[in-house]
């Protein structure tokens, strides 16, 4: 494996049906591009959305792999194209082993692949776990900025769920600008609380930190929920705990019952991905047979076309959209060939002659 050739930048923007070298990214490569940038990701991801609004991009629905030994686990593939400036196409393969947690290693794991779109030949591979909890990170800070912008801002952010997705979120929020009074935790784990609160007080976060005892606690103290659990079916069910109206970023899709959808103001990414899977709003649509409960996606609020009331509980489900990984991914590619960090894979490519 060597360093960036001075090929690699004329082959991006050079003649037709040049091969790209391939390059292999690390997470550490992918972290070091990735870290301090958070208002610049947001305003990627707003982007994206508002390119795949538009229509510029292909985002297919998820395939997943789910294997009847080991019912909770499953593996995606989230294939996808994005025009605009980005112009790759690409898939990403993630797994979720939630059993991993016990064994002390992250529950997820993936790859990303970026394609050329004028060869079609694979130029990239990138570690991709950091990749998706940014882009998830992202998605989730954009919706609570254009959620809340016609009613007060949050000043009490509760985290039902206290892993990996949750520290992500809570970063991209403070490098957006966000402060609070108090930050609420809930985790059945109470290792993964305490990881989480130690994350905290390292990141000199303000405002007071409580741990609550309860889910009820939580969601009744906050003015801004995030959902970043691992459940597989709905687990939260009364009304009454979002009575004082809270933005809601239910990021983990499957933790409210059909009555809570139905009861709040729904946003999604996509409304056919987001309808599918048994994911909460999917749930609601097989209970009342229509879906007059979505009030559109999280581009109709940014392009005016939906306009939020602030008299119910606001929920944004995401589903998650391959056009996010790969207009993360091409970023991080493109800094590292920027600044002469791409490693590439000599020979990768072994046969490009069509007759030898």
């Amino acid at each position: 494996m060597t360093g960036v050739p001075a090929s690699v930048t004329a082959s991006a923007t050079g003649g037709p049906h040049s091969v790209r070298p391939f390059a292999v990214i690390s997470g550490a490569q992918v972290q070091q591009v990735l870290e301090g940038r958070e208002k610049q990701l947001v305003e990627l991801a707003e982007v994206t959305y508002r390119l795949h609004g538009a229509g510029d991009s292909v985002n297919p629905p998820s395939y997943f792999l789910r294997f009847p030994d080991r019912p909770t686990s499953r593996i995606i593939a989230l294939p996808a194209s994005i025009g605009g400036h980005v112009q790759v196409d690409g898939v990403k393969w993630i797994s979720s082993f939630p059993e991993n947690v016990q064994a002390g290693i992250p529950r997820a794991s993936a790859v990303l692949i970026l394609n050329d779109q004028e060869t079609g030949y694979p130029f990239a591979c990138l570690e991709s776990s950091i990749i998706s909890a940014t882009r998830t990170a992202a998605s989730a800070v954009l919706a609570a900025d254009r959620l809340s912008r016609d009613r007060p801002r949050p000043t009490r952010v509760g985290f039902f769920g206290t892993g990996l997705i949750a520290r992500y979120i809570h970063t991209f929020l403070v490098g957006n600008g966000w402060s609070f009074d108090e930050t609420g935790l809930y985790d059945l784990s109470a290792d993964s609380t305490a990881g989480f609160r130690h994350y905290l007080g390292q990141s000199g976060t303000t405002g007071r930190i409580t741990v609550h005892h309860s889910a009820e606690e939580l969601i009744r103290g906050s003015d801004l929920v995030v959902f970043a659990t691992v459940a597989g079916e709905p687990h939260v069910s009364d009304l009454t705990w979002f009575s004082h109206n809270p933005v809601v970023l239910h990021v983990s899709l499957r933790d409210l019952a059909p009555e809570i959808v139905l009861a709040s103001t729904n946003v999604v990414d996509d409304v056919e991905h987001c309808l599918k899977a048994g994911t909460s709003p999917h749930l609601a649509e097989q209970l009342t047979g229509n879906r007059d409960f979505l009030q559109g996606t999280l581009d109709d609020v940014m392009a005016g076309r939906v306009t939020v009331p602030t008299g119910r509980p606001v929920v944004f489900s995401p589903f998650g959209l391959g056009v996010l990984d790969l207009a993360v991914g091409k970023y991080v590619y493109d800094e590292l060939v920027r600044s002469g960090e791409l490693h590439v894979v000599d020979d990768f490519f072994h046969e490009l002659r069509r007759h030898g």
